[in-house]
């Protein structure tokens, strides 16, 4: 970890934090909701030590990137291979966005509902506190939708995650107080644009060697019709070159930083093909 590099590049009128380790072909890491490039440190640490250079950036408007997204374009041409954790390839509704999608599923209580308002989450969130938010979004299991009901929180305090120390809590903690929330969640506000944006696209297939992996209690793999979606044939109709899919048994959401040794062999057994 100490021999992790830190660069501010500037790009797209964007100071952009990346943490950078090894040499070698480039394996870039993308991170999620609420995390930082701190979520892929194992991933880095052992890809680098097997001759890969590992590339981990703050997300726009996360950590150390300035910025607030509305869209996050992405170059499919310069990607060789893809490993994907957690969240499968969805191809685009052309009759409904993602965001009338789970609200027709789950109501107006579900997290990404409710992530729609400006300044309404991040109030709430103000007031249960920084290190309240990440430890409980962080030690969610359970294998079902996540509600956050208006003016009720969370209705819980979680223990913290026994795969975070202290010191990585208080990491990601000191990021969010530094940046607030509201970077993160306008990815959610961005999802209704981003499908109006993606239209021409409709029907498009992820068209590199894939791999996917994800954790037997994550609860996007209980959302109605992705098991039968991901087993039975959708998936790998979308994702042609799709090798594996990997359900961690006992695992939940976050399953680079709950299981680092198996997520670690996992990623090198799949990239030294290439």
């Amino acid at each position: 970890m100490e021999n992790i590099e830190h660069k501010i590049i500037p790009v797209n009128g964007l100071r952009m934090h990346v943490a950078e380790l090894g040499k070698g072909p480039l394996v870039l890491f993308v991170h999620g909701f609420p995390e930082l490039w701190y979520s892929w440190r194992h991933q880095m640490v052992f890809l680098a030590a097997h001759g890969y250079r590992a590339v981990a950036p703050d997300f726009r408007g996360y950590g150390d990137t300035t910025g607030a997204p509305l869209d996050n374009p992405s170059k499919p041409d310069r990607v060789k291979a893809l490993v994907n954790l957690s969240v499968a390839f969805d191809p685009r509704n052309p009759e409904v966005n993602l965001v009338e999608l789970f609200r027709g599923l789950y109501g107006d209580d579900h997290y990404i509902c409710r992530f729609q308002e400006p300044g309404e989450i991040e109030a709430e969130f103000a007031n249960i506190g920084v290190k309240e938010v990440v430890k409980n979004f962080l030690a969610f299991r359970t294998p079902g939708p996540f509600y956050f009901p208006k003016g009720k929180g969370f209705g819980y305090s979680a223990e913290r995650a026994p795969w975070l120390t202290e010191e990585d809590l208080d990491y990601y903690v000191s990021k969010f107080e530094q940046t607030g929330f509201t970077g993160g969640v306008n990815y959610y506000r961005a999802l209704g644009l981003n499908w109006e944006l993606t239209a021409p696209w409709s029907g498009a297939q992820v068209k590199v060697p894939a791999k996917f992996i994800i954790g037997e209690f994550d609860l996007t793999y209980h959302v109605p019709g992705t098991k039968d979606y991901i087993h039975k044939g959708g998936f790998q109709k979308f994702v042609p070159l799709l090798q594996e899919v990997v359900v961690l048994e006992g695992a939940a959401h976050f399953i680079n930083q709950e299981r680092p040794d198996e997520i670690n062999e996992l990623i090198y057994a799949f990239l030294k093909q290439f």
